[in-house]
């Protein structure tokens, strides 16, 4: 596009393939993010010093933080992303859940008020009913998210996620929804256009998670029929509309596959880890598409879905508890072939710190139907070699040949399953 990428990193981050990537690289400070790459007053005097007219969140730290978005606006940068009003409106789950309610978009029997106590908490659930999922009100990634079946199930979940809360430094604020049993996490990528106009571009089916955290995606979903699909896109689309989204985001749902119904879960004012399986499949560049609608692009992309694709997070980490593994990259082999696609983080030499999250690579896959798109994900998991931190490819080959995942009718569960 032409236009000059300036990375901002951290010292644990200096040897990292995006510093030597980027047109210019600015050191923003030590290891700790409090002290790099969550300072705002360090970003944006490297956005001065450095000449740059915008920021890009990427997807973790700023990413869905209304005060640095306002920060930036303020700074006279263009921020791409949703408005800072936009991402504070979604970031309260409760909020979300009640504007997405009003909206006309399905949700769960929960509460519309924060519950602060395991007393209210209790005498809420007397009208929702078990089982109920537990969750904090601000925050994303699964953090602070647990499921009661009973009273004493609902009092240890309920100190899970008021700790959460205070850790992470979100609201004490606890959300109950009815939890639905054996269901699948789908989610609707959208558009929203500088003139107003919303649009979804498919769905990812995200249910295979360890502990509420995402593992692998893929798009189309397996378990929806093309009647459900088409009433969760028409339902993100007026998601979008109901807060005047502006950029790249995304729809969560919970999907009861025997119903074949669905509910609104949350939405991810930010671009996806996962969004590389929507561009492989609709031949549109999503992070070009940012910048686009940043600089005031009124027209949607053309759509044209075809195929399947599929990706699997790597992650440096134990295949069997899922505990982090850092360490020094001693050997780093991607695999290509037809219909291959690595967005990598690190390459052979590198170190894999503990300060940040493990995610070292997204390896996807694509084929004309899903059968084909397994096959090349077999052969790509095989042929991808690390050698050094702990990694969970091994998890990914048993993954591909789990009965479940290859008929495509697993769930949230799945993992668990595979654990227990």
């Amino acid at each position: 596009m032409g236009l000059r990428a300036i990375a901002v990193y951290s010292e644990a981050d200096a040897d990292l393939p995006f510093v030597r990537e980027a047109d210019e690289a600015i050191l923003l400070g030590p290891a700790n993010p409090a002290q790099s790459y969550l300072d705002a007053d360090k970003v944006l005097e490297a956005a001065r010093v450095s000449g740059a007219q915008a920021v890009h969140p990427g997807y973790g730290f700023f990413s869905e933080n209304a005060g640095f978005a306002r920060a930036v606006i303020d700074a006279g940068l263009t921020w791409i992303g949703p408005s800072p009003e936009a991402i504070e409106r979604m970031g309260d789950k409760i909020n979300a859940r009640n504007l997405m309610e009003a909206a006309g978009v399905p949700v769960a029997a929960g509460t519309r008020e924060p519950v602060t106590g395991l007393e209210e908490a209790v005498a809420a659930v007397a009208g929702i009913g078990y089982p109920v999922m537990v969750k904090t009100a601000g925050g994303g990634g699964g953090i602070g998210m647990g499921v009661a079946h009973d009273e004493a199930g609902l009092a240890k979940a309920f100190e899970q996620a008021s700790r959460a809360a205070s850790r992470f430094g979100g609201t004490p604020a606890i959300l109950l929804e009815r939890y639905i049993e054996h269901a699948r996490h789908v989610e609707v990528q959208i558009l929203g256009l500088a003139d107003g106009t919303v649009v979804a571009l498919g769905e990812r089916d995200c249910s295979v998670q360890r502990r509420h955290q995402k593992v692998v995606e893929e798009t189309p979903s397996p378990g929806i029929t093309q009647e459900l699909r088409e009433r969760m896109l028409a339902a993100a689309v007026r998601a979008g509309e109901a807060v005047g989204y502006l950029g790249a985001g995304t729809v969560e749902c919970l999907v009861d596959a025997d119903k074949q119904d669905f509910v609104f879960l949350e939405m991810n004012t930010r671009l996806q880890v996962e969004h590389p399986v929507t561009e492989l499949v609709t031949g549109v560049d999503l992070v070009e598409q940012q910048l686009l609608i940043a600089a005031g692009e009124k027209t949607a992309p053309e759509v044209i879905a075809r195929g399947h694709a599929i990706e699997f997070r790597v992650y440096a980490e134990d295949p069997k508890r899922f505990f982090p593994g850092p360490g020094k990259i001693d050997i780093w082999t991607e695999p290509s072939g037809e219909g291959v696609r690595v967005d990598s983080g690190y390459t052979d030499g590198n170190t894999v710190t503990p300060f940040y999250d493990p995610l070292m690579a997204k390896l996807c896959v694509f084929g004309q139907t899903r059968a084909e798109a397994l096959e090349r994900a077999r052969a790509a998991v095989a042929g991808f070699e690390i050698a050094g931190p702990k990694n969970n490819l091994p998890f990914c080959a048993e993954l591909l040949e789990h009965p479940e995942f290859v008929e495509g009718t697993y769930d949230t569960g799945l993992v668990a399953r595979m654990r227990a």
